[in-house]
């Protein structure tokens, strides 16, 4: 089983002057840490106005600073909010594209909705359009990253003319699809668009097996229609996680910080009401959280040979990656820092222990279900060389709107927008440099 990072960047109030610039920067060393100790990913997520809970909502930036702190761990954008009014398509496939090409090749294209409407209200989305936004999303982003030209799109919620997206990834066609899921009907639903599902949901090995049987059954049936251009038939789950040899010490460093975790999702997306800029999450946490039960999500909280013996039921059931939340609450830079290097000593060596053979199997087990999952997907029909449009120059447009003319012989555009003036070539020598193509 393969082992993973996730980070939300929580920051629970109070805020002092150079809290966040801190925030960023441990994680940076957390991660980089982690790429030493061999951790295989890590994942960051996209979230808006959700204070306290997340302060990540530039991953892209984030991200991009750990391509370059980091060797070989798969860097996940996950996941990158899909709908179209959070991020138009073509930009999502210029982000993820650079992020592959700076990375090496290490890019992983998580994608989701959002549950809170805090964000969809922020940015125009009702609830009951975000699955259709999130599908045109996804599978236009795909195609702008394998068409040379993407011919262009007219949708329910974006338009688009005929463009070239540029740059284009390293991995081919794009790299790996994922879809945050959170219940049983949303992991389906990855299954069913051949993506890799990112459980976002506490659950016992026992009830993972279910799901995980599920979604491979799927995967092998004809339901199995790829939303993008390869299929990444992969089940990721979710735990917190703290190690250390004093088990009343592990908990002290990570139960609360896990116990967090949930609550502000509760606030978020369930039961809570937000004045934002005033609402305190921390302070209302401290009333209630000895109240709130430990779920199982918290079992990667103990001594590394409990830790052990709790991941390995994940192994067992065939769970792909487990990926681990550490940076939650208060949780304290140097004990993740800590559980991460005795996590590495005493715990991984058991999950890694097979995995190539596990993969190797498993892909050889697939093989036909994907090449026949990818024969089923529809494609997007390329323009002949004929339907390619010219796109004008604002020199030839503002030529015909005003009739002035704005490329002179004289060698500059001049731009009435900026009262400037751009070096170029002459109108003539321009002309004949056109007849190259």
């Amino acid at each position: 089983m393969k082992v993973g990072l996730f980070y939300e960047h929580q920051l629970p109030q109070p805020w002092e002057d150079g809290s966040e610039r801190k925030l960023f920067s441990d994680a940076l060393e957390q991660i980089e840490l982690a790429d030493r100790l061999g951790f295989d990913y890590m994942w960051e997520v996209e979230h808006h106005f959700l204070e306290e809970y997340s302060h990540s909502s530039a991953p892209e930036v984030f991200l991009g600073a750990v391509s370059q702190r980091t060797k070989t761990i798969r860097i996940g954008h996950g996941i990158c909010l899909s709908s179209p009014n959070y991020n138009h398509p073509a930009r999502v496939a210029e982000r993820l594209a650079t992020l592959d090409l700076i990375s090496g090749g290490r890019a992983e294209w998580g994608t989701g909705e959002s549950a809170s409407l805090i964000e969809m209200h922020g940015f125009g989305i009702e609830p009951e359009q975000k699955n259709a936004m999130w599908r045109e999303g996804v599978e236009r982003t795909a195609n702008m990253m394998t068409m040379r030209p993407y011919p262009g799109y007219d949708g329910q919620f974006f338009t688009m003319p005929t463009r070239n997206i540029v740059p284009k990834p390293v991995q081919k066609p794009h790299p790996p699809i994922w879809m945050a899921c959170s219940r049983r009907e949303s992991i389906l639903r990855a299954a069913r668009h051949a993506v890799g599902a990112l459980v976002f949901g506490f659950v016992e090995a026992s009830q993972a097996k279910v799901w995980r049987d599920e979604y491979y059954q799927i995967i092998k049936s004809d339901e199995c229609v790829p939303i993008g251009h390869s299929v990444n038939a992969n089940i990721a789950a979710l735990n917190g996680m703290m190690v250390h040899e004093n088990a009343e010490e592990t908990m002290r460093r990570g139960l609360d910080g896990f116990k967090f975790f949930g609550y502000s999702i509760a606030h978020y997306a369930v039961y809570g009401e937000h004045r934002p800029g005033r609402t305190n999450l921390w302070r209302r946490f401290q009333t209630i959280k000895d109240e709130m039960k430990e779920t199982p999500g918290s079992g990667s909280i103990g001594q590394p040979k409990s830790v052990r013996e709790h991941l390995m039921g994940y192994a067992d059931v065939g769970i792909d990656q487990m990926i681990f939340i550490q940076q939650c609450g208060m949780n304290k830079h140097e004990h993740i820092c800590e559980a991460l290097e005795l996590f590495a000593k005493e715990v991984m060596p058991a999950l890694k222990e097979r995995e190539d053979e596990r993969v190797r199997r498993k892909e050889e087990e697939l093989a036909p279900y994907v090449e026949a999952a990818l024969a089923r997907k529809p494609s997007m029909p390329e323009l002949s060389e004929s339907d390619i449009p010219n796109v004008e120059a604002m020199g030839i447009v503002l030529e015909r709107r005003t009739g002035k003319d704005y490329a002179s012989a004289g060698g500059t555009f001049a731009d009435p927008t900026r009262g400037g003036a751009i070096p170029m070539a002459s109108r003539e020598s321009f002309a004949k440099s056109t007849n190259v193509d």
